[in-house]
């Protein structure tokens, strides 16, 4: 008698997932998706367990019923199958949600402290130019595109007092932060679709090109190296960027702990270093979102960058 077709299916999950092929949803099946989904394995309930992966997969009200039939299996193979959607024309990237909170919280915290700290421009230190925005820096920017991202927003009078810093870095940077460049205030919500509209789109292109193939791994982990480059750039070449260019090879190997391992192991440029807590830490989360990336993902955490 040829198998149930469904048996079939679950058969080839469970390859994918190097279990004992037996074509049902046991509890070692049931257990390596709790795993690779981040539920609770606490339960002795195997329907409760069951229930719980679905709702983990996006199901809600009714559908959550712990009957893994058609309808579960579709979303499980999607997960297992290390898929993503196409990118559509003009993308460059498809990242979590999460990652770009990480990105907007690494830079700003959040948006009272946005408006405490940050809405007038700043010069960080080192090489830097001046900041506004959402870690928007004049100094690595061209006037051209400094116009196209921020002459609407800003109107002629704060533009022109700001033109001037871009392309400086370092000290020039800092002797160009006058008092009349202090005075340019930058409400959040400019800043915030300055950073929607123009840098995740331009910086998702620049990553792109560093890392070929990046746009195959998991949603969270292209959102991490967009973190990563829109921290340090995109540069590969130098002492201080070693790890920048190793991490190349392990994209194109989709080798995610390798990658997290880069990103962690960076972490000796600011060892010992003041006031660079919060740089170590923004690695540490860019290398836990690489390493626990997952393929499957539901439409509405992810965007197209």
């Amino acid at each position: 008698m040829p198998s149930n077709p469904l048996q079939t299916r679950i058969k080839m999950i469970q390859s994918k997932l190097s279990l004992p092929q037996t074509g049902l949803y046991d509890v070692a099946t049931v257990s390596e998706l709790e795993k690779l989904l981040g539920t609770s394995g606490s339960s002795s309930n195997l329907q409760q367990r069951k229930m719980n992966i679905q709702k983990k997969l996006g199901f809600t009200g009714r559908d959550v019923d712990g009957i893994f039939g058609v309808n579960t299996t579709t979303r499980i193979e999607m997960f297992v199958d290390e898929r993503i959607p196409p990118l559509p024309k003009g993308a460059s990237m498809i990242v979590s949600k999460n990652s770009l909170q990480l990105v907007l919280e690494s830079e700003i915290s959040s948006k009272a402290m946005y408006n405490s700290r940050y809405k007038f421009p700043t010069w960080p230190h080192g090489s830097s130019g001046i900041t506004i925005g959402i870690g928007y820096d004049l100094g690595y920017t061209t006037p051209a595109q400094f116009e196209r991202d921020w002459r609407a927003l800003l109107g002629d009078a704060r533009f022109n007092k700001l033109k001037p810093a871009v392309g400086k870095k370092g000290e020039p940077a800092r002797n160009a932060l006058s008092a009349s460049v202090k005075s340019v205030e930058i409400p959040y919500e400019d800043a915030l679709e300055v950073f929607y509209t123009a840098s995740v789109p331009v910086y998702a292109r620049t990553a792109a090109k560093a890392y070929p193939g990046i746009e195959l791994l998991p949603p969270d982990a292209q959102g991490a190296l967009l973190s990563l480059v829109y921290n340090r750039g995109a540069s590969l070449t130098g002492a201080t960027r070693t790890e920048m260019k190793n991490i190349v090879q392990w994209v194109k190997a989709k080798n995610l702990d390798r990658i997290a391992s880069e990103i962690i192991s960076m972490k000796r440029l600011w060892a010992g270093k003041p006031n660079m807590r919060g740089l170590l830490l923004r690695r540490d989360k860019e290398a836990a979102l690489v390493r626990n990336a997952q393929y499957y993902m539901k439409p509405q955490d992810y965007i197209f960058a």
